[in-house]
């Protein structure tokens, strides 16, 4: 029975019909990595893919993918995390494979060339060497694999806080990513913020140096942080307009360039 469920749920998205419900504030990446997913299976012939999310924490989007019967992976140095991650499978109805591990040595955990997509989001920002983590990546990737890289943005963080009248901490940002590329935090900063940020040439350079193919780019809340609360509280067509102009301006640079997120693609 779960082998059919697997099957009849690849089919369904093969054959445009109904996905599992988005992953929360994910809609245009969980709509790119779905195209990606549904193109992978009909070049390979597999109705089964191997994902690998790696720091993909309680599985936002790994539980999703494994509901559509692929073969998920989710490696995070969290065990509470994973656990949580377990739970969320299992009451979606689904099944993924949880392993503590990190970024860097994710080659050594699941394996060379044993991906055919892997999901890298929100973890470059906190890991000891992006370059090292990026590389590690790129070893688990099948030949024409993808990977899905997702970081906070340094142009972002320094509007947001100029738009705030924090100037001070704007030029400091701006100054710390002028001098460090890629890196624009410093220790003023909660705890609960990125240590580090990239630009979109940044998060390029990465996926080169790596020896991947940078694919498509796009920006995650461009105008979210920016819009006043008040201004959508309680009215919902609103929001729905919001939503939507997000999603048309995510791939349009220069306002994606400066989204509080970017959602690079690297191809093997």
């Amino acid at each position: 029975m779960a082998a059919d469920f697997r099957r009849d749920g690849v089919r369904a998205v093969l054959a445009g019909g109904d996905d599992p419900p988005r992953p929360p504030r994910t809609g245009v990446v969980w709509d790119v990595l779905r195209d990606i997913v549904s193109a992978r299976v009909a070049e390979s012939g597999r109705e089964a893919l191997d994902i690998v999310d790696v720091g993909g924490g309680t599985g936002g989007l790994a539980v999703p993918f494994a509901a559509l019967g692929h073969n998920v992976t989710v490696v995070d140095p969290s065990p509470d995390a994973l656990a949580a991650a377990q739970r969320r499978a299992a009451e979606a109805g689904a099944r993924l494979t949880a392993v503590q591990g990190e970024a860097a040595s994710l080659d050594g955990v699941v394996g060379a060339k044993a991906a055919d997509l892997v999901i890298c989001h929100n973890v470059l920002e906190y890991v000891d060497s992006p370059a090292d983590a990026m590389t590690a990546i790129a070893a688990v990737l099948r030949p024409s694999a993808t990977v899905s890289v997702l970081a906070a943005n340094a142009v972002a963080a320094v509007l947001h806080r100029a738009l705030a009248g924090r100037f001070a901490e704007a030029r400091q940002l701006l100054e710390g990513h002028t001098g460090h590329a890629g890196h624009a935090g410093h220790a003023g900063h909660a705890a609960a913020e990125p240590p580090r940020r990239f630009t979109l040439p940044s998060l390029t350079a990465l996926i080169e140096a790596a020896g991947l193919r940078p694919g498509e780019a796009h920006g995650l809340r461009i105008f979210s942080g920016l819009v006043p609360g008040a201004q959508l509280e309680g009215d919902a067509s609103r929001t729905e307009a919001l939503r939507a102009l997000e999603a048309a301006a995510a791939a349009t640079p220069p306002l994606r360039d400066i989204a509080a997120q970017l959602h690079v693609l690297g191809h093997r």
